[in-house]
């Protein structure tokens, strides 16, 4: 099994992806790299890690570099020798399983679709994120692939993220909600009244549409929406995050007394961080691509890169393609 890495991607490239890619290596067997940058600028890591000496390690020149103010087409209009472009013609050409990145979510995104297409009858790719709840965790999809989506595209994600939470978070008949402005089948926009149609049709366990203070329940484990929602939602979570880690900090330390609860507290409060840890999962995997592929945080550090490689060889490893083309098939959602 052989992994493409965008060497350049992310907002501490190449220095995080490499050494992420270093401790993967060292901790994980049963695969090889790809590593694809700029290899001028790849030089100082290469005689670091001695690099070009290593047999699981194969060196790939790309001359560009997708920069996070560049357009999301810019992979394959502008600048088509770009790392994240030539680590997907890579997996597209067969010379790799899948592909690694964080950088450029829209070039990554575009340069996927047009190197490595899409599985036959998928019309749409999805990003799949997992999310914390009260007892565990669930996924939501899309968020942020396609802004505007068709009632059948919403159908196909529900698919895609049955099986991704079956292999990845072991649900064996994951509960399917459609997110929209109430549970009644009469609300919504038009496209989710018609996705509802032809999900509640569809041989899943779909439990009709949730709402947006069910995404944290209890009672669904995955969440369909288009990319727009999905990646406000993503978006604002990740800020209330932020925020409640803020408040939390100025609340404890208003006083000795608290000060000292929240040295009491502290394993508590990491625990608190690790469920919404990003860097625990690594990478969110672009679903409904022929080929694997693993995009991360643009912040992401050497620990989230190599988390994002362990995911890309375990989607490999369980054929998550195939189980998403047979679910079609049986649910009569090809297009």
């Amino acid at each position: 099994m052989r992994i493409a890495i965008d060497a350049m991607g992310g907002d501490y490239a190449p220095e995080s992806v490499i050494d992420g890619t270093i401790d993967a290596l060292n901790d994980y067997d049963g695969f090889d790299v790809t590593l694809v940058g700029n290899l001028a600028e790849l030089k100082p890591y290469i005689e670091k890690y001695e690099l070009d000496r290593n047999p699981r390690i194969k060196l790939v020149h790309a001359e560009q570099v997708i920069n996070m103010d560049d357009t999301s087409t810019a992979s394959i209009r502008v600048k088509k020798h770009s790392s994240v472009t030539i680590a997907a013609e890579v997996v597209g050409r067969g010379e790799a399983d899948a592909l690694v990145t964080i950088g450029h979510t829209g070039a990554a995104v575009a340069a996927t679709k047009v190197r490595m297409r899409t599985l036959p009858g998928v019309e749409r790719p999805a990003i799949a994120v997992v999310l914390p709840t009260k007892e565990g965790h669930s996924i939501l999809l899309d968020a942020g692939a396609n802004v505007d989506c068709k009632p059948e595209n919403l159908a196909q994600f529900a698919i895609m993220g049955e099986i991704y939470s079956k292999l990845v978070l072991g649900v064996k008949s994951p509960r399917i909600g459609l997110l929209s402005v109430g549970d009644e089948d009469i609300k919504g926009n038009d496209v989710t009244k018609e996705a509802f149609k032809l999900l509640s049709k569809m041989p899943i366990n779909f439990i009709g549409n949730i709402e947006g203070n069910d995404i944290f329940g209890e009672n669904v484990d995955v969440i369909v929406c288009d990319g727009f929602v999905g990646n406000a939602i993503l978006k604002a979570c990740e800020g209330m995050s932020k925020a409640a880690m803020y408040w939390l900090k100025k609340a404890f330390t208003k006083n000795p007394f608290r000060i000292t609860t929240a040295i009491l507290a502290q394993k508590a409060f990491a625990e608190l961080k690790e469920m919404g840890d990003k860097e625990t999962y690594g990478g969110a995997p672009l679903i409904g691509i022929n080929g694997i592929c693993i995009i991360g945080h643009g912040a992401s550090s050497p620990k989230a890169v190599k988390n994002a490689i362990k995911v890309a060889v375990d989607l490999v490893k369980k054929d998550m393609n195939d189980e998403i083309l047979r679910r079609l098939k049986e649910s009569n959602a090809i297009m």
